[in-house]
């Protein structure tokens, strides 16, 4: 389908333009509808692997792995037991190192879409991990571009890009990045100055997908002068709070482990994002509702755009 806008402005993500890009169909089992592995959950911090798992699940993925800090493993295994859980080497603060890719070396094999970053509490670290799973991918001469699981970049993942740039070759094109406009800042090495101008830097820069604040941009394909971009067109300020983006990241992640192409994921994603923010603030009110209650309506939101 053509998503492009004629005038040049951000195509509006509208329920309309969702029911004619629809997401893959269900299949007949959990492995038809890929695998998801999140890194990220230090000691302090759980719950947003947790969230962003949960998501996921919820947006379809068939199976899903957290690997999150050895000290939580088994309380995270329990609290999502839909998951599997495995424990990475942490400091002696409970931050999660890179140190232990070898343990889940064969998720990483089997990923259809990894996730990076949420519940990640030390930035030097969160790049350490990068930089190992950047060389792992290089000295086993693992595929690059499109060829490889989707990589998805959050939270502290993301701000290791920038020291990492000149290595980032094999995951050029199978990028996914979703930062708030204070990482889009980081990424860019400067003051975000016009939001949809600077989304679409960030996109042609790591030739990545990206998600910010309801701007969505993908690289310069068959136009190389211009990033292709969409805006979504729902969404509350009750979105603003604790674990938001980690329901957003692992919905994007769970949407692509399905076969979507990333910016699909990244429309579809955003969008139902933010639409379970419209539906619970008209329940719940405007504020106050849980990042958690977001993904639980994920699933009804789907039926009704793929339908």
């Amino acid at each position: 389908m053509s998503t492009r806008s004629d005038s040049g402005s951000p195509t509006l993500v509208t329920p309309s333009l969702l029911r004619d890009w629809p997401l893959p169909a269900p299949g007949e089992d959990k492995y038809s509808r890929g695998s998801v592995l999140v890194v990220g959950g230090a000691r302090a911090t759980p719950g947003a692997a947790l969230l962003a798992g949960t998501a996921a699940l919820r947006a379809g993925a068939g199976k899903l792995t957290l690997a999150v800090a050895e000290s939580v493993a088994a309380q995270v295994g329990v609290a999502l037991p839909e998951c599997g859980a495995m424990g990475l080497p942490e400091t002696a603060d409970g931050s999660v190192t890179g140190e232990g890719l070898d343990r889940i070396s064969s998720y990483l094999e089997r990923a259809d879409a990894i996730l990076i970053g949420p519940g990640l509490d030390d930035p030097d670290l969160a790049e350490e991990m990068l930089r190992l799973l950047l060389e792992r991918e290089e000295s086993d001469g693992g595929p690059d571009g499109s060829g490889g699981p989707a990589v998805v970049l959050d939270a502290y993942a993301l701000g290791g890009l920038v020291k990492l740039e000149d290595q980032l070759e094999p995951w050029r094109g199978r990028l996914i990045l979703t930062p708030n406009p204070k990482e889009a800042a980081v990424l860019l090495g400067r003051d975000i100055e016009d939001l949809e101008a600077d989304v679409a830097s960030v996109a042609r820069r790591f030739d990545a997908v990206v998600s910010c604040q309801g701007l969505i941009a993908r690289p310069p394909g068959d136009a190389p002068e211009e990033s292709e971009m969409w805006k979504i067109t729902t969404g509350y300020g009750g979105l603003g709070t604790s674990g938001s983006g980690d329901v957003l990241a692992g919905a994007i992640a769970g949407l692509r482990a399905r076969g979507t192409s990333g910016a699909q994921a990244a429309c579809w994603g955003t969008h139902l994002h933010a639409a379970a923010a419209d539906r619970l603030a008209s329940r719940l009110g405007p504020l106050g509702f849980l990042a958690r209650e977001l993904a639980d309506e994920l699933p009804a939101l789907m039926l009704e755009l793929n339908t």
